[in-house]
């Protein structure tokens, strides 16, 4: 006779399951209809705008065995973040069925970004006897487009742009069996029934189609010629990495002077043959992601010949290489053989084209021929860039295979905080459930393209999610164009000091609370007493923030041209120093730089303090060492300087019989101040330690004099900035730190800072898949703003 026990376990009842996570896109569904076969149990599952829904029967036993194989045997792309279940009376299911996606009021399903193509997919185009050889748009559950072609929630064919592509009689049939891998896979198509290649000339007129047009735009490629060629989240423009004249061309017509082309190679083997690769760095390049990785070239450390084109990357050790991550990209390489330039399709410091008629409008004059198809993409996604530092990766552009990936918060919400981000590097936050969805990378605010893409975003977000925001959050720059945007809107706007949203962001992104020490190091932010801001140390927890240390204050002569020429930041800090005595120092490179007349300029803007903002800023001291050694006088793009100080420094990093010595700084006493708050009538009492750089210029002016190496000079700087942070942690005591800002894209500063806190006891916190740049912006704007109102409350 049975126990009670015995007859509870086979007892028939009803399993209620809701799963929030990344779990639309991967196959999921199809996998819980092996899995429910699999254990004879019946029941239903289906998308929804929140997850993914089940309602199961059969005996407990094998209900809790498809509980726990649910989570080990998931598919690997799939991220569960929530999985909530309960057991109710059974209502006799006969079978189990995937039923049509429910359209629920809230959205807050994960969308999944756009991965790169699957080994069997690859396994399929490359084989003769497959119906898919050769075809440029194969996908399965486990790769391919998502993010790209998705127009709503839940992920279903016909909220994707694939719905004007009706399934022939084989793809349906895959689509439907349980068994395939294609099962429910939504972009599921073939040469019968898909999208198709088209070549165009640069008035839009058909050349080719299908795998000729392939063939011909290799062909032009091989020529010299500049292909513009319509990918999955928008247009690249490509050219023989090799040939140094196409390269050149590419530059004068793209207006990109010096700053580095990104490059894709046919395979990681021949990545290998020009650049060095570790095993975290080997990972993350042939990663799902396949971001663009910055990796240290060969050629920068001994004697080897690379085939690259001098173009490429000027005066740069590292190259930033992706591998072929669409079944389009696959099919160019293996025919071409060789690496090619892989660039946005666009002009500088405009959004990427993701449609052929406005590519042929936006790249006429650069692009010679455009290789198209007619799948539609719906919103545009950048390549994303990543590097590894301490053995994991730094996401430095958020866009293709990490957006619009959520950073989960915890909180349950029933209302939408939205967050515009900043002026560079902008993206945009959004609250919905427990989650912020980070937007793809838009870019930098400085064109009307750019400003309707950053519009756009807005609008896209809002309407994926079902969102209507109660709350903006924004910088506190009065002149930033989302910052004026959001004041637009006619709803509630919370201004976010700039400085404050990136440790806040890294707080987020580390899941960290109460209170920390952040370093918040960049080149520009707009600060609470209204001068530049940018080397601050942040006593921070997810309210509040009290600045405890910055750097000693120094004039920009000529404000925003001064961040284009670190000579005229370098005078600044020299007329800090030396006051008028200044101009008189004709030894000093970045005097000999001006002429007379200019010198003459400079000096009176200085004495006068016209059009001369003050600065704080950490960035702004990289561009004065650089101007000093004679490194660079005139940068041609946002952070040149700062990264080529970088470049200097990592010729002697793994130098180990090296020993290097810190420059000698002053922290000064406290230095009190009474100053109004730009927000509101408040008078502010503010209190801050003032690191003074004095001694460590007046160091590095007696190493040039003795004739120190540039790379020496520059390793040493990197040495003391990291003592600055250690000698500030020991003073103010507290146990966790956190480094943000775009100064923290720097390998070499972040790696030593780490290294060095850790070994005085520290605990440091850095980012990981939001980028420390401006790009994190919009995640910190939202955790300070979600905060003070869960406070409030």
């Amino acid at each position: 006779m049975r126990s009670r026990s015995e007859k509870k376990a086979n007892e028939i009842v009803r399993l209620k399951v809701i799963i929030r996570g990344a779990v639309q896109g991967v196959g999921f569904r199809p996998f819980v209809f092996r899995l429910a076969a699999n254990l004879k149990l019946n029941g239903w599952v289906l998308n929804s705008g929140q997850g993914v829904f089940i309602e199961i029967e059969g005996e407990k036993t094998k209900l809790d065995e498809f509980i726990l194989r649910l989570q080990n045997e998931k598919p690997s792309l799939a991220y569960i973040q929530s999985l909530e279940f309960s057991f109710l009376d059974p209502i006799g299911f006969k079978d189990f069925a995937i039923k049509e996606s429910s359209l629920s009021e809230e959205k807050s399903a994960i969308i999944l970004p756009d991965i790169a193509i699957c080994p069997a997919c690859l396994e399929d185009i490359f084989d003769p006897s497959n119906r898919r050889y050769l075809y440029p748009f194969t996908n399965c559950t486990n790769c391919g487009p998502r993010f790209s072609i998705i127009e709503s929630l839940p992920y279903d064919r016909h909220n994707t742009t694939m719905k004007k592509f009706q399934m022939c009689k084989e793809c349906k049939a895959e689509y439907e069996n349980p068994l395939d891998r294609r099962f429910h896979a939504q972009p599921n198509a073939c040469p019968n029934c898909g999208p198709q290649l088209e070549l165009w000339n640069e008035k839009g007129k058909v050349i080719s189609r299908f795998n000729e047009a392939l063939l011909q735009a290799v062909e032009g490629i091989h020529l010299g010629k500049i292909i513009a060629v319509k990918g999955i989240g928008g247009f690249h423009l490509i050219v023989d990495a090799r040939n140094n004249d196409a390269v050149s061309n590419l530059r004068a017509k793209k207006h990109r002077e010096e700053k580095p082309f990104a490059l894709m190679f046919p395979s990681f083997e021949a990545v290998q043959q020009e650049c060095e690769l570790n095993n975290f760095e080997k990972r993350l390049l042939t990663s799902v992601e396949s971001p663009i990785v910055l990796l240290h070239r060969l050629s920068a450390n001994r004697n080897f010949k690379s085939r690259i084109a001098p173009s490429v990357a000027p005066n740069n050790p590292y190259l930033g290489v992706m591998l072929p991550y669409t079944p389009l990209h696959h099919l160019l390489l293996k025919k071409f053989g060789f690496p090619i330039i892989a660039t946005s399709g666009n002009l500088s410091d405009e959004p990427i084209c993701i449609d052929e008629n406005e590519a042929l409008q936006r790249l006429r004059g650069i692009a010679d021929l455009f290789l198209v198809h007619n799948r539609p993409i719906v919103r545009h996604v950048d390549d994303s860039i990543a590097r590894i530092v301490m053995e994991r990766e730094l996401v430095l552009r958020r866009a293709r295979g990490y957006a619009p990936l959520p950073i989960n918060i915890g909180t349950q919400l029933d209302e939408h905080i939205l967050a515009v981000g900043a002026h560079l590097k902008s993206t945009i936050a959004l609250t919905s459930s427990n989650n912020v969805f980070i937007s793809q990378h838009i870019g930098d605010l400085e064109t009307k393209e750019s400003l309707n893409a950053f519009k756009n975003v807005i609008i896209d977000f809002q309407n994926i999610y079902n969102a209507k925001p109660i709350v903006i959050a924004c910088d506190s720059h009065p002149e930033y164009i989302s910052s004026k945007h959001a004041k637009e809107l006619e709803i509630e706007v919370v201004e976010v000091q700039h400085h404050y949203a990136h440790i806040t962001s890294c707080m987020a992104e580390n899941q960290l609370e109460g209170k920390v020490l952040g370093v918040s190091w960049d080149g520009t932010g707009y600060g609470t007493d209204g001068t530049i801001w940018g080397g601050e140390f942040l006593l921070t927890d997810e309210v509040t923030f009290e600045r405890v240390a910055t750097f000693r204050p120094f004039l920009l002569p000529g404000g925003e041209k001064a961040i284009k020429e670190p000579r005229r930041t370098a005078i600044g800090a020299i007329y800090e120093i030396f006051g008028p005595d200044t101009f008189n120092k004709k030894e000093i490179i970045s005097v000999q730089s001006f002429s007379a007349q200019e010198l003459e300029i400079i000096k009176q803007m200085l004495h006068k303090q016209i059009h001369s903002p003050i600065t704080s800023s950490a960035g702004r001291i990289f561009d004065v060492v650089a101007s000093l050694i004679g490194l660079r006088q005139i940068v041609n793009y946002e952070g040149q300087a700062a990264m080529e100080l970088e470049f200097l420094a990592t010729e002697l990093i793994n130098d180990k019989s090296l020993k290097i010595e810190n420059y000698k700084f002053n922290i000064g006493k406290t230095e009190d101040k009474i100053i109004r708050n730009k927000n509101s009538s408040d008078i502010i009492h503010q209190t801050a330690l003032i690191i003074d750089w004095q001694p460590m210029i007046e160091g590095i002016l007696e190493d040039i004099n003795n004739k120190i190496t540039q790379s020496m000079i520059s390793l040493k700087f990197h040495v003391t900035l990291a003592e600055i942070i250690i000698a500030v942690a020991k003073r103010i005591g507290k146990e966790r730190v956190l480094l943000s800002g775009g100064c923290f894209q720097n390998k070499i500063l972040t790696e030593r800072c780490v290294v060095r806190l850790i070994a005085e006891g520290f605990r440091p916190y850095w980012h990981q898949r939001v980028p420390p740049n401006d790009g994190g912006i919009s995640l910190g704007q939202i955790f300070s703003v979600l905060n003070k109102r869960i406070k409030k409350k």
